[in-house]
């Protein structure tokens, strides 16, 4: 399979098997050409050479419907593809139904639920499916777009991220309910920057480099290995800790018997300058609110909040912003990034528009000082791209992801929230984000909001447990005493 873009090379003579039952991994960094492939078998992009099949029959689907009538499903990583949001939850399980020419527009509301409930039931999705599926948290859209490949019956599954917004009950739910499919006989092609996931459910995995496979990996499996194949290096390691004895005695941000909800227990939490503190609970769990709340998105129910000493209460995210408080969202195309018909969603565009208005302040946007910035940014990153100009959507979604961060460093913040930053960013990107992170943590307070408590010992010097809408601090580990955990 060959796939270019331009004079970008995204996959090259790259060849890959899958077997009936079998569940195979795709490992590679971002932008090793795992989005563009799993595009071409799902009936996105056309291949410029090669040649595709499915059960012994040549394969050309010309759309992701074709594909999915030929029996190709696939659950990709970005939710906001797959689903409309104003429709009902029993609509959006029944998608491809209802954009099917033939199909009865008219039945009533309560004869879409009864079709639907079956597909809701199998993916354990218990929610009133007459609710907007804007109601859901990320997790449950998750679950219907599942739930939709799944009523097609495929003969290949392919599941990129799948856990990306799942807490790890909620993905060993997901695994347990792929067991059957295997035993059906379906071809299961799994894209996952987590190990854990690889471990726990992977035959076999398959290496990706630079739009070619340069490993096909079978049991027993050296993921630490298959990691330094994948990204063609070792793995940096993790850079010294600061502790409490190497940071400021008043903290730069306080929260005072806060609570976010009427019946939430108050919690306090001091984050002192230099500090990357982690929370780290479920997904689902109140985290996204309590960022939002700080940013100024939402309101909190009681409590006091304290930047630098001062009372902190912002109106509004714009207020926030000019204040030094950054927030980069969990859902990166619901808080952070343009749609493709934007005209300015480039590299450039997204970087500067948060500051806009303290870049330019006679109203004229002046695109040399945009790419000026973007281009230090890209490098300072690592993003992989042919320039500030590049639209979002060419990019590999860990790409997307250094941008999102990116965006939150090309200003100074006195607090950085970071909500869930390593999603879909590969095992070397993450390291290096982390030692960026590190690097200009010293300027200001970092708060970063995880569900994967592997992220978490990797990038805090300090980690907190937060359940249910509070904070327990009892106790409250620094990491040299998670080391061995």
């Amino acid at each position: 399979m060959t796939k270019r873009f331009g004079a970008t090379l995204a996959l090259s003579n790259l060849d890959l098997s899958i077997h009936p039952g079998e569940v195979v991994a795709l490992m590679g960094a971002n932008g090793a050409g795992k989005s563009t492939l799993v595009k071409i078998l799902s009936g996105i992009y056309s291949p410029d050479s090669g040649a595709l099949t499915l059960d012994g029959k040549p394969y050309r689907p010309a759309s992701a419907q074709a594909a999915k009538q030929l029996g190709v499903a696939t659950v990709h990583q970005s939710i906001a593809d797959a689903v409309v949001p104003a429709l009902s939850i029993a609509d959006n399980l029944l998608l491809e139904r209802l954009c099917d020419p033939g199909s009865p527009w008219r039945v009533p509301p309560a004869a879409r639920r009864a079709a639907a409930r079956p597909l809701a039931e199998r993916v354990g999705l218990r929610v009133d499916l007459a609710a907007p599926l804007s109601s859901l948290s990320l997790a449950n859209q998750q679950r219907v777009t599942l739930a939709r490949a799944l009523a097609s019956r495929p003969r290949l599954l392919i599941l990129d991220e799948p856990t990306a917004s799942l807490s790890a009950a909620e993905a060993e739910r997901l695994f347990a309910q792929l067991e059957p499919l295997r035993e059906e006989g379906v071809a299961i092609l799994l894209v996952s920057h987590r190990i854990g996931d690889l471990r726990r459910i992977a035959d076999r995995v398959a290496v990706v480099r630079d739009g070619r496979l340069v490993a096909d990996l079978h049991p027993p499996i050296d993921f630490d290995a298959a990691v330094e194949t994948m990204i063609g290096r070792p793995l940096p390691h993790a850079r010294n800790r600061r502790t409490a004895g190497t940071l400021p005695l008043e903290p730069s941000f306080s929260l005072r018997d806060f609570q976010l909800t009427p019946h939430s227990v108050p919690f306090d939490l001091d984050v002192r300058r230099g500090e990357i503190v982690a929370i780290a609970g479920p997904v689902g769990g109140g985290k996204s609110r309590l960022a939002s709340a700080i940013f100024g998105a939402t309101r909190a129910s009681g409590g006091r909040m304290l930047l630098d000493g001062q009372p902190w209460r912002p109106r509004s995210p714009a207020a926030a912003i000019r204040a030094g408080v950054f927030l980069a969202g969990e859902d990166r195309w619901r808080s952070s990034l343009f749609p493709d018909s934007v005209p300015f969603a480039s590299i450039a565009g997204t970087l500067s528009f948060p500051f806009l208005s303290r870049w330019f302040r006679r109203g004229t946007v002046k695109r040399a000082t945009e790419r000026e910035v973007a281009t230090q940014a890209i490098a300072s990153f690592g993003i992989r791209c042919t320039g500030p100009d590049d639209r979002l959507t060419r990019l590999s979604g860990g790409n997307q992801q250094k941008v999102v961060l990116a965006r939150w460093h090309v200003e100074p913040a006195r607090l950085l929230l970071l909500d869930e930053p390593f999603q879909g960013v590969d095992a070397g990107a993450r390291a290096d984000i982390a030692d960026t992170l590190r690097r200009h943590a010293p300027q200001r307070a970092t708060i970063v909001f995880v569900s994967d408590l592997e992220e978490a010992f990797e990038i805090a010097d300090r980690v907190v447990r937060f359940d249910r809408a509070t904070l327990d601090h009892h106790p409250t580990h620094d990491l040299s005493a998670l080391s061995d955990r």
